[in-house]
């Protein structure tokens, strides 16, 4: 049977998963889903209220006991299941994905193999959590260490990897034995109840999974966590929005993961493959639109090589198709709202009032829906807000440098930490610029760092905590120790 938007929208759940259950808001109340590609309406789906809220960490409090008892066997192969379910959906979820959130369907499609690796990673993870034995230095008592369960989480999820981003939580959550509470971005809730049906049909019981869409995502969460039975908060998102759940977060004093903004510095040395960094850049900067925390943000390409970088960026930007992401051959899909799009144009017209050059692009594109115009900014001043602000769309803003050290305190003269991309044939170089540069992760020649079996995280403002990788599912452990005497 053909794959079609009817068809997909006709299948996906539109109601509030708790405790099992598929129900209606306690309200009655419904908000829309729309097409970022036309602004047109594409479903409505339940609007959860405070009350959805309580009533979901009651059922994610009520399964906990149970669920952390389970076998870490059980609990690994209903994540196998779920990673073979997904994959085996890939074409329904990525159209749903391309629907409400506008990427075209090869990056969507690329998504759901992505947010099914957290499964099946996490699903042999779940029988490796280990404890230790020891004798104490005094030889008097015997030193056990565990590790249980955290307990009851929150997740917010964001709306730029709407399936991904809960697959690299909830992965590792159910791996390690902990019940949850999810709250998808309102502005694409679809992919997250359809994973939700996913978890369902491969049995994970009733109440360890709950999800709860709402417009008011403020008002839903915050109660939840402020109640003392929730043990973690896992968020992605925004660094101002981070920063207002820390705080709320601190009567509780809760278990924290937060990955939040960044400011990513793609640097290209003399020695560079230029070529290859064209090809790195066009992968760090063009993912998801541009509109990803990893997203290369401030190009600073050395003066040697500075013009066959930038000339050769440009045309491969300029060779770029924009459209609806369903169509055949689209290459750039819309942003996700009007006004994401008039920030993007704002930060663009900033740096050409300082005078940087468009060498392509420079404005939104015409027509339906909220698309930008794939952009390339040369000359950008770094007092440009392009430098200073993440830009979450399809605009290169580059500058030129001269000296390692000077470009190294560049990348690092910001608030956020998250990524780095460095391109470079020098060995030693390498391991020199990835010791200085003040960023979670950084990659080396290539414009791609995500991977399930890496830790995902940044510093500084960019939040703490990590996922993916061994150190994933110890976000959702708590070590305990246990002193015996003989």
């Amino acid at each position: 049977m053909a794959v079609t938007q009817k068809s997909v929208l006709a299948s996906v759940p539109t109601r509030l998963f708790i405790g099992g259950v598929w129900r209606d808001a306690s309200s009655g109340g419904m908000f829309e889903v729309h097409d970022p590609a036309t602004g047109g309406v594409l479903t409505s789906v339940a609007d959860g209220s405070v009350a959805d809220g309580a009533a979901a960490l009651d059922a994610a409090v009520a399964a906990q006991e149970e669920w952390a008892r389970s076998a870490p066997r059980d609990r690994g192969e209903m994540l196998r299941a779920a990673y073979e379910l997904v994959i085996e959906r890939t074409d329904e979820l990525a159209l749903l994905m391309t629907l409400e959130m506008g990427k075209p369907l090869g990056e969507a499609r690329g998504e759901v193999v992505y947010a099914a690796e957290f499964f099946r990673w996490f699903s042999e993870e779940a029988v490796r959590v280990h404890g230790r034995y020891a004798v104490a230095p005094n030889g008097v008592t015997r030193l056990v260490t565990m590790k249980q369960p955290v307990g009851p989480t929150l997740m917010i999820t964001p709306w730029n990897f709407p399936l991904a981003m809960g697959t690299r939580k909830i992965g590792p959550a159910l791996a390690a034995g902990c019940t949850m509470v999810v709250k998808p971005a309102h502005e694409t809730p679809l992919s997250m109840l359809a994973l939700a049906r996913i978890l369902e049909e491969v049995g994970v019981p009733a109440g360890v999974v709950n999800v709860v869409t709402t417009s008011t995502s403020g008002a839903v969460c915050e109660p939840i966590i402020r109640d003392r039975r929730l043990r973690k908060l896992t968020f992605t998102g925004s660094t101002a929005v981070g920063k207002v759940l820390v705080e709320q977060s601190a009567e509780q004093l809760l278990r924290l993961s937060m990955e939040l903004g960044g400011n990513a510095p793609f640097i290209v040395f003399e020695d560079a493959d230029v070529d290859a960094a064209v090809d790195g850049a066009m992968l760090a900067k063009m993912r998801n639109i541009g509109e990803a925390c990893t997203a290369a943000n401030r190009f600073y390409v050395h003066e040697s090589v500075a013009a066959e970088f930038t000339d050769k960026l440009a045309a491969r930007m300029r060779a770029l198709t924009v459209g609806k992401g369903t169509k055949k051959g689209v290459d750039v899909g819309p942003l996700i709202t009007a006004k994401a799009r008039a920030g993007v144009d704002e930060l663009v017209q900033d740096a050409l009032s300082r005078g940087a050059k468009a060498l392509v692009g420079g404005g939104a594109a015409e027509g339906r829906g909220f698309f930008y115009e794939p952009t390339v900014l040369a000359d950008v001043p770094i007092d440009a807000r392009c430098f200073t602000e993440e830009i979450f769309g399809p605009v290169a803003p580059v500058c030129t440098f001269t000296s390692e050290k000077d470009v190294i305190a560049q990348a690092n003269s910001t608030e956020y930490g998250l990524v780095g991309y460095v391109f470079t044939k020098d060995n030693a170089r390498v391991l020199r610029v990835a010791e200085a540069l003040e960023f979670g992760m950084i990659g080396i020649n290539t414009g791609i760092v995500s991977n399930p079996a890496a830790p995902f995280g940044g510093v500084k403002h960019s939040g703490y905590g990590r996922e993916g990788g061994f150190e994933g599912i110890e976000e959702y452990l708590e070590t305990k120790y246990v002193g015996i005497a003989l």
